[in-house]
C-alpha cells in the first residue's frame, strides 16, 4: 500500500481546508523565520563593526546617536570636539589607542571620513588595488563604494557638504582615488577614507570665506567629529566614561552598553511579534485538526474497507498522521521561502538607505527549533483523529454505510 500517495490524494481532495492550513502555517513560520534572520544579520553587523572599540568620545548629545554615527555611520553626528582635548584623553594611562574621525561630507551618499592609518588597520583592511592615501585630497575607497560607483585608482570626484546626496559641492577641492580596499564585511566597505588634513582644508576654505565676509581673521583650532578608543584593561571601562562626562566638554559613550539598551528596547516589540506568529501557527494547527476530523467522518467507510482488505490499525493511523506531517512540512518550506523573499526586500531598503546589506540564505540553528515546534503542533492536531481511526469499529461502520 502506497501510504504517501494516499495521503497526498486525501489532501488534494480537500483543497480549501488544505490551502487555509498552509497559508496560516506559511505566515506564522515566515514571520518568525524573518525575525530570526534579521536579528542574526543585525547582531553580526554590529559585532563585526565594533572590532576593538571600547568607548567613543564626541560632542555632547545622545550617546546612542554618537555610537550610531561614529561606529556604524547610519546617523547624524552630535557635533565636533577639539582635537587637542581628544588627544590629551588618548594619552591617558588606561587608554591603549585612539583613532580620530572627522566627517561631514559625502559623495553620492557615501561618507568621506578623515582619519589615520589606524582606522583601516583596526578592520584588518588590505588594498585590493592602488595604495592608501598619502597626500591631502587623496582617498582610499571601500570595496562596496568602488563597486557601486565604478571607481578605480586615478579617478577624481568632488565631495558635497552633508552626509546625504544633494549638498553643496566642494568644487575647489577634488579628491583623487589612490586605492581600493578589499572587502572587510564591515562598515569600512561603505566609506571613503582620506586624511584629517583633507577634511580640515576643505572646510577651512569655506570658513575663511565666511569669516572674511564677517571681517574675522582668527584661525580656528582643529576639530574632529569623534574619537574611537580602546582600553588597556577593564579598569578603563569603570573610570573613564564618568571622568570624560563630568570633567571635559566631551561626551563618552560605551558601545556595548548602548547596544544592549537598544536591543532591550527592540526586544519588547520582537517578542510581541513572535507571540503573534506563534498564535498564528497554533491557529493553523486548529485548522488542521478540524480538517482531519471532518475528513475522518467522511472517510470512515473507506478506512473500514482498508482494514477488511488487510491494512493494519497502525497503517490507517499512519495515513492520518502523514497527512498532518505533509501539510506541516509543506507549510514550513513555504514559510522559509516567505522569510527569504522578505529578507531580500528588506535588504534592498537598508542598502538604499544605509548601505547595509542583509544577504544570505543560511539555515539558522533556531530554525531547526521552529521546525520541531511546527511538527509538534501538526502531530497534536492529528492526535485525536488518529485515535479515532485506531479504534474504528469495522463491522458497525460497514453496516451503517
Amino acid at each position: 500500500m502506497d501510504i504517501l500517495r494516499l495521503s497526498l490524494k486525501n489532501i488534494i481532495a480537500r483543497p480549501l481546508s488544505a490551502v487555509l492550513s498552509l497559508v496560516l502555517l506559511t505566515v506564522g513560520v515566515g514571520i518568525i523565520s524573518l525575525l530570526l534572520q534579521v536579528n542574526q544579520h543585525v547582531r553580526h553587523q554590529m559585532d563585526n563593526n565594533l572590532s576593538g572599540i571600547d568607548m567613543v568620545v564626541g560632542a555632547k548629545g545622545s550617546p546612542l546617536q554618537l555610537i550610531l554615527s561614529a561606529v556604524y555611520h547610519v546617523d547624524m553626528p552630535t557635533g565636533n570636539i577639539p582635537l587637542a582635548e581628544a588627544e590629551k584623553l588618548s594619552r591617558h594611562p588606561l587608554i591603549a589607542s585612539g583613532i580620530p574621525l572627522a566627517y561631514g561630507d559625502s559623495f553620492e551618499g557615501y561618507r568621506i571620513v578623515g582619519t589615520n592609518y589606524d582606522y583601516p588597520k583596526n578592520y584588518d583592511a588590505q588594498t585590493a588595488s592602488g595604495t592608501l592615501w598619502k597626500h591631502p585630497f587623496e582617498v582610499t575607497v571601500g570595496a562596496t563604494v568602488a563597486a557601486n560607483l565604478q571607481l578605480k585608482p586615478g579617478d577624481t570626484f568632488t565631495g558635497t557638504h552633508g552626509l546625504s546626496e544633494g549638498g553643496e559641492g566642494h568644487e575647489d577641492h577634488p579628491y583623487k582615488v589612490a586605492g581600493i580596499f578589499s572587502y572587510t564585511h564591515s562598515v569600512l566597505d561603505n566609506l571613503i577614507l582620506t586624511s584629517l588634513e583633507s577634511v580640515w582644508e576643505a572646510h577651512n576654505e569655506d570658513d575663511h570665506r565666511h569669516h572674511e565676509n564677517e571681517n574675522h581673521k582668527e584661525e580656528a583650532d582643529p576639530e574632529i567629529t569623534a574619537m574611537l578608543l580602546s582600553f588597556r584593561n577593564p579598569l578603563g571601562m569603570v573610570q573613564l566614561p564618568r571622568l570624560v562626562n563630568e570633567r571635559t566638554s566631551m561626551q563618552a559613550a560605551v558601545p556595548a552598553y548602548e547596544l544592549n539598551r537598544l536591543f532591550g528596547l527592540m526586544g519588547v516589540g520582537i517578542d510581541t511579534i513572535n507571540a503573534i506568529a506563534i498564535a498564528i501557527i497554533a491557529i493553523a494547527g486548529l485548522s488542521m485538526f478540524i480538517s482531519l476530523w471532518n475528513a475522518l467522518k467522511d472517510r470512515k467507510y473507506e478506512m473500514a474497507l482498508m482494514r477488511t482488505y488487510g491494512a493494519s490499525r497502525w497503517q490507517v493511523v499512519w495515513v492520518v498522521l502523514q497527512e498532518a506531517l505533509l501539510l506541516t512540512w509543506i507549510g514550513f518550506a513555504c514559510g522559509l521561502l516567505f522569510s527569504r523573499v522578505g529578507l531580500s526586500i528588506l535588504s534592498s531598503h537598508t542598502q538604499a538607505s544605509y548601505h547595509y546589506e542583509l544577504s544570505g540564505w543560511q539555515f539558522l540553528p533556531e530554525e531547526w527549533v521552529l521546525l520541531f515546534i511546527a511538527t509538534g503542533i501538526g502531530l497534536v492536531a492529528a492526535f485525536i483523529p488518529a485515535i479515532q481511526t485506531f479504534y474504528i469499529n469495522i463491522s458497525k461502520t460497514l453496516a451503517d454505510a
